[in-house]
């Protein structure tokens, strides 16, 4: 019988939010004027802020994400709080899939 064994390169906890992610945080604030409605163009403007957190190489929790629109002060309706972390859950599944994803050439 064959046994193999599997390493996981992924790491279980992603360290603390770093400084450039809560500048990119702070960010979303100020864009968002309406804090218990959120605008079509405002989400289009976070999902491109969490893509370019990713692409430049930070990396975040998805907790500790959530834990900060909570903290911060301004974001007291919930259902926009959690839209906010959906969309960050979101981007960053999809952008570890694409990430995966390798093209070979064809020489």
């Amino acid at each position: 019988m064959s046994q193999k064994t599997v390493i996981s390169s992924k790491c279980d906890r992603i360290l603390p939010l770093t400084n450039n992610v809560i500048i990119k945080l702070n960010e979303i604030t100020i864009i968002v004027e309406d804090k218990s409605n959120l605008k079509e163009q405002e989400i289009e403007e976070i999902k491109s802020i969490f893509r370019d957190i990713l692409k430049s190489g930070e990396r975040y929790d998805v907790d500790d994400i959530e834990s900060w629109f909570e903290n911060e002060g301004s974001w007291s309706n919930k259902a926009t709080r959690i839209r906010v972390i959906n969309l960050s859950h979101y981007i960053q599944d999809k952008y570890e899939q694409t990430a995966r994803l390798k093209i070979i050439s064809d020489d």
